[in-house]
């Protein structure tokens, strides 16, 4: 089901890994963030949108991971967008044989055999430096930055006040590095691009866990762990340990790779 984040932004949340596709209401028809993930789920959302009574105009990718690239044959052929570097991640991918095997190797197991994959990362390259994304409803300024993913872009809603943060900012998840030269570097330039926006913003959207007013605390919250990593220290994280979200416990073991990779 949809639920408001903000006026004209509305959040499904998918049961497996939390995550938020983000509907954001334009003249003619709907922006689709990062929609997701089972058959069963995007077909809800697929509904939900018609009773809306509004078409899905565009969609938009943050980042190239799997569960952010999927789409629905009911959502429409309309033009999917991704930045360049994403696109060309995604191209990368796409044209292996065996990209379909490469996927399921990181799907969660429950959800393994129920992913759509016709539709599967076909996401359209916007131009380099591309500010705000090309459709007919309320400014979304792109915010590229190297943290986690090749391409990684957040979304403000400038006119909603409301930032789709991709992969960052969750309540759940650990900051998850990427594989780049500097890792922790990229990751605090990221968190640096987005705290430039935050006086912008009165709701964050992160692609996994809940939705919040406190953009600022979730920033300082992912720095504070970045921070732990490089420095070789235990961080003192709500999201790993015994305070994990039940169902979440995992996250601890991700943190323990990621502290022997970068400690």
């Amino acid at each position: 089901m949809l639920s408001q984040a903000a006026e004209g932004v509305l959040v499904h949340q998918s049961e497996v890994l939390e995550n938020n596709a983000v509907v954001v209401q334009g003249r003619d028809g709907v922006l689709l963030v990062d929609p997701g993930l089972t058959h069963e789920e995007l077909g809800c959302l697929a509904q939900d949108l018609r009773e809306l009574g509004q078409p899905v105009a565009a969609g938009f990718a943050t980042h190239p991971d799997w569960d952010h690239v999927l789409w629905h044959a009911k959502f429409g052929d309309v033009p999917r967008y991704g930045t360049a570097r994403c696109a060309a991640s995604l191209r990368d991918l796409l044209a292996k044989p065996d990209w379909k095997t490469l996927v399921a190797e990181g799907l969660p197991p429950e959800i393994a055999n129920d992913v759509p994959m016709d539709l599967f990362g076909r996401v359209t390259g916007l131009p380099a430096g591309t500010a705000y994304l090309p459709w007919d409803g309320p400014r979304a300024r792109i915010i590229e930055h190297p943290a986690h993913a090749p391409g990684h872009a957040a979304l403000l809603i400038e006119e909603r006040g409301v930032l789709v943060a991709g992969d960052m900012l969750s309540d759940v998840l650990v900051p998850m590095l990427g594989r780049t030269a500097d890792p922790i570097g990229d990751y605090l330039t990221g968190l640096q691009l987005l705290e430039a926006v935050a006086d912008e913003v009165d709701v964050v959207v992160p692609g996994h866990g809940s939705v919040a007013g406190q953009v600022r605390e979730r920033i300082e919250l992912d720095r504070a762990y970045v921070h732990a990593l490089r420095d070789g220290r235990e961080p003192d994280d709500p999201r790993i340990g015994s305070s994990a979200k039940p169902g979440w416990e995992w996250v601890s073991d991700l943190h323990r790779g990621q502290a022997a990779k970068f400690g």
